[in-house]
């Protein structure tokens, strides 16, 4: 009797929820220098994944949390490509207090790549239109491993978030860490988020050496959207600045004699919408400019237009096309959420399911 007593109030105080998206769909692109290509792909709208994400009631507001959440391939079911842990997308545990805020340690995202997708992009980061296409959103500016995150509660509609992670690496400090904060804002319609990311470089062997130090990439973004009822806004504007602040989706798409370089200083504009088509209905539109401010001038446009029809809360099908005009050998891709494309243009039609 004691023992089942405890076990009946041990599973009243902890819940564990499993959950997941399943997206898989059309996907054609065009103008890369492998030619035309036209696939059934997974992650489109947003990347395929499994996940556990659990807490207990630990009393007096303080509960304990953790995530953990695998990416796979609807097509073919296999674990995603960029996929060498089991939990990839996310692994984490930590404290949540009403009163004190949230900490957890892991592998997460950072603020910069939350901002992006939560509240800069009316295509959420996802299907053609997507502002990784543009926007410095690969590799570690979208999730970072062995981080501390700490997130204030919210006052009045206000909020912070603070992550450091460090780089690991034997005989330097600062070799490959990374930190970054954001400052945010909702409260009703309106939601804005001012975003530092800072990735440091080097290697313990390099740093070793002050003299062959190299240069961090350092990413600035403000985002924010409002939304009007019958339409809702998008804005972003972001400054890159460093080694790494920009990189290349693709190395070399398009076959150029000579390949385009990675900015190491630029701009990011972002102006879109989302307008609500009755009954069950959103389009979504865009237009992103990426402005290279060094001597290669290699800037880029894209122009996006998407539409997502509900079928229920869980379920949507969707299609979306987007344009990307690369100028003086610059090099961008029209991507998605999880492919970061072979050429100028793409097209895409697909079905998801939360659960």
């Amino acid at each position: 009797m004691i023992i089942g007593g405890f076990a009946a109030q041990a599973q009243a105080q902890s819940n564990v929820t499993i959950y997941g998206l399943v997206d898989a769909g059309l996907v054609s692109e065009r103008g890369g220098a492998a030619g035309s290509v036209t696939k059934v792909t997974s992650g489109i709208g947003g990347q395929s994944r499994l996940g556990f994400r659990g807490t207990e009631d630990l009393g007096n507001g303080l509960s304990a949390i953790f995530t953990l959440e695998t990416g796979l391939k609807v097509d073919d079911g296999s674990l995603d490509n960029a996929n060498s842990a089991l939990f990839n997308r996310q692994s984490f545990v930590g404290l949540k207090s009403k009163d004190a805020g949230t900490l957890t340690i892991g592998r997460q995202y950072t603020m910069l790549y939350n901002a992006m997708s939560q509240v800069a992009d009316p295509f959420g980061a996802g299907y053609a239109g997507s502002i990784k296409n543009l926007f410095p959103a690969a590799g570690a500016n979208t999730r970072t491993s062995n981080a501390l995150v700490y997130s204030t509660p919210v006052m009045e509609g206000f909020s912070a978030d603070g992550l450091y992670s460090l780089g690991e690496q034997a005989g330097s400090s600062t070799a490959g860490r990374q930190f970054g904060f954001g400052l945010n804002y909702a409260n009703g319609p309106l939601n804005a988020r001012l975003v530092y990311n800072n990735r440091n470089n080097d290697t313990a062997a390099v740093g070793a050496t002050p003299a062959k130090l190299q240069d961090s990439g350092r990413n600035t973004l403000f985002a924010i959207n409002y939304d009007f009822q019958v339409v809702k806004a998008f804005f972003a504007y972001g400054a890159d600045k460093g080694v790494n602040s920009a990189a290349l989706p693709v190395a070399n798409a398009y076959g150029y004699a000579v390949a385009p370089k990675a900015s190491i200083d630029s701009n990011d504009l972002l102006i879109g919408v989302q307008v609500p088509v009755a009954p069950s209905g959103t389009i979504m539109a865009s237009y992103i400019r990426k402005n290279d401010k060094t001597v290669n001038n290699q800037d880029a446009d894209q122009w996006a237009l998407g539409y997502l029809y509900s079928l229920s809360k869980r379920t949507g099908m969707y299609v979306a096309y987007a344009k990307i005009k690369n100028k003086n050998g610059a090099g961008y891709t029209v991507g998605n959420n999880n492919e970061a494309g072979s050429g100028d243009k793409a097209f895409n039609v697909g079905i998801r399911h939360a659960f």
